[in-house]
This record gives structure tokens, C-alpha cells and sequence, in this order.
């Protein structure tokens, strides 16, 4: 009897060690089968709401684009050489960002700037454009008030702007726009290094002699003059007096003219005439490389002076008081007020003004 009952309670005892086997592993089976549960659900929850924050990136995206779409687009005349063609696009640049609109360019000025420049407007092609009902807008050479709120989606502005009283307070995205490709850049940079040979420490004044059609449209048309010999050396003297080893690289569409009344003879002064590097870009690259800058007149100077960003030296009152030019002009709006206006000559204009 003793042995049978040994016997059954170590049968009892297999039995409860399997039954707590099964259960722990029961619950081991279950705890393992909640967690893989609430990982799925987790995980379908988390893709969920991965394609719920898709969809409406998606559903803001479409309806930026729809706001957009509805604005319209604006864009300028493309007219004028290289200085008017920047005066243009950073205009353009301005308005329509102040008014809530997309700019465009159109062809011509592409074709004009982005060979020299790393601009970034998209370009408008002519079958877009020749399908659409613009809004004429005509701009003075000066921002006005008015152009703050121009109505219409499809504005086409007009004129000769070229006045930084309409983009100077983006003047760094100004700037941004007019980077120079590398290559000019190198090339720019290149000439400088020349020119300076074994100087330490140079300054560099970027001098620009506008010529070409104002030696007969200024006396002519607009009763003004342009810069002269006297003009240059005043300036260039301001600039030898307050630095040290100052080198002026000159560029001109009046080549022959500049180096007859440039006096060179202190070493300091060379030109940019090489036929295989003299063009625009080239010219207002170098211009833009240099520390300070002289200008004459024109569009061309100003652009030279406002991407250097040193000292300035300008001609201003240029011009007799009764010439038409000033209905288009104003010299407060064309130079920065911290540039530095040496007064014109305008003897020659008042000698023909009596003669007559």
C-alpha cells in the first residue's frame, strides 16, 4: 500500500508539473502573440498616418499650386543692352515678389543674362506667352507708391528701370541673382591678379568710361555732358590719397579715347583692352572683382559700383537744369546716397547755349 501511494503521488506530481508546463507556455504563446498584435496595429497605425500626412502634403501642394495658378505670372520687356537688361530683371525680381506673383522672364533677356549670370527666374517661351491677354504696366525710372499694389495676374511691366529705390531692400537676393558663372569669374579674377604683379595688400578701383552713342546723344538730345579728362583725375586722385597701393583697372567702350586722357604714367593704371577677353561680361566682371569704383554715366557704371559694393565715385549734375531728361530721370533715385557725385563741367553746354 505504502508503495502504491508513493506511486500515486508521484503520478500526481507529473501531472501538476505538466499542467503548469502547459500553462506557463500557454502564456508564454499568448504574451507573444499580444506583442506581435499591438506591433502590427502600431505599425499599421504609423503607415496609417504616414499616408495620411502624405496625402494632405499632397492636398497643400495642389492647392499652393492652384493659388498660384491663380495668380498668374509677371514678367518686363526685354530692351536695352547689358546694364538696362539687369536693371530690368532685378525690377521684375522686386515688383512681382512685393505684389504676390511668379516672374518670368522672357527669351531675349535669358539670352542676354544667363551666360553671364547664375540667375534663376524661369524663362516665359514665346507659345506661352503669345497665347496670353497681358496687362500693360509702364514704370517710371524710380519706385513709386503705386507700384506696391498692381492689379492683374498677367502683368507685362515696361520702361528702362534701372534705380535701386526698387530692390535695394532685397539687395543680397539682388546680389544672389547676379553671380557670375565660374568661369568669368576666374577669368575676372585672373586679370586683377595680373595687374596687381608683386604689390601686397592692393586696392583695386574698377574704372568704367562710358562712351559709344552719349558723345552725341547727351549734348544733343539731352543737354548734358559726359564724364572729362578733369572728371577722371579728380577721382582717381580721391582714391590715391586715402589708400596705398591702389591699381586701377579701366574699361570702355571708348578705348582709344580713355587711354589718351587717363594719365598712366604712375604704374597704376591699366587697361582692359585684350581683344580676346574685352566684351561686356568680362568687362563688368572685372568691374563688379574690384573693391571701388569710378563711373562715368549709364547703366553699365551703376551695375559695376552696386556689385563691387566699396566707394563709388559718380558725375552727377550732368545735365542743364531745362533738359528732358530729367522727366525721366532723377539723380537722387539713380545713386545710392552714400556714393560720392563729383559735379559735371557744364561750361561746353553753356558756351553753346549763349552762341546760340
Amino acid at each position: 500500500m505504502a508503495h502504491s501511494s508513493q506511486l500515486f503521488s508521484c503520478q500526481n506530481k507529473k501531472v501538476v508539473f505538466s499542467l503548469l508546463f502547459c500553462s506557463i507556455t500557454l502564456a508564454a504563446i499568448s504574451y507573444r502573440l499580444q506583442l506581435r498584435y499591438h506591433i502590427i496595429t502600431a505599425r499599421c497605425l504609423q503607415v496609417s498616418e504616414n499616408v495620411s500626412m502624405t496625402l494632405e502634403n499632397e492636398r497643400m501642394e495642389e492647392a499652393e499650386r492652384a493659388k498660384v495658378s491663380r495668380k498668374g505670372f509677371w514678367s518686363v520687356n526685354s530692351i536695352g543692352r547689358l546694364g538696362n537688361q539687369m536693371g530690368e530683371y532685378a525690377t521684375l525680381y522686386a515688383l512681382a515678389k512685393l505684389n504676390g506673383h511668379q516672374a518670368y522672364i522672357l527669351p531675349a533677356m535669358a539670352n542676354y543674362l544667363s551666360p553671364i549670370f547664375k540667375i534663376t527666374l524661369p524663362t516665359l517661351h514665346d507659345e506661352v506667352r503669345n497665347k496670353i491677354t497681358w496687362k500693360g504696366y509702364g514704370l517710371n525710372d524710380w519706385m513709386e507708391d503705386q507700384y506696391r499694389s498692381i492689379l492683374g495676374d498677367y502683368v507685362m511691366l515696361s520702361g528702362y528701370p534701372c534705380s535701386w529705390t526698387f530692390y535695394h531692400h532685397i539687395r543680397e537676393e539682388i546680389l544672389r541673382e547676379f553671380t557670375f558663372h565660374d568661369f568669368i569669374k576666374d577669368q575676372a579674377n585672373a586679370f586683377l591678379r595680373r595687374i596687381g604683379g608683386e604689390r601686397k595688400n592692393v586696392t583695386y578701383v574698377g574704372v568704367h568710361v562710358r562712351r559709344g552713342d552719349y558723345v552725341h546723344v547727351m549734348p544733343d538730345m539731352w543737354k548734358g555732358v559726359i564724364a572729362d579728362k578733369k572728371y577722371l583725375d579728380i577721382a582717381m586722385a580721391y582714391f590715391r590719397n586715402k589708400y596705398k597701393n591702389v591699381v586701377f583697372a579701366v574699361t570702355s567702350n571708348g578705348m582709344d579715347w580713355s587711354k589718351q586722357n587717363i594719365d598712366s604714367s604712375k604704374g597704376d593704371v591699366f587697361f582692359s583692352d585684350d581683344p580676346k577677353l574685352s566684351s561686356p561680361a568680362n568687362d563688368i566682371a572685372i568691374l563688379a572683382h574690384c573693391n571701388h569704383t569710378i563711373m562715368t554715366v549709364g547703366t553699365f557704371g551703376f551695375w559695376a559700383g552696386y556689385l563691387a559694393g566699396g566707394e563709388t565715385i559718380y558725375l552727377t549734375n550732368f545735365t542743364l537744369p531745362e533738359s528732358p531728361f530729367l522727366k525721366l530721370f532723377k539723380y537722387e533715385a539713380a545713386f545710392l546716397p552714400e556714393w560720392i557725385g563729383i559735379p559735371a563741367d557744364l561750361s561746353p553746354l553753356l558756351a553753346k547755349k549763349t552762341s546760340n
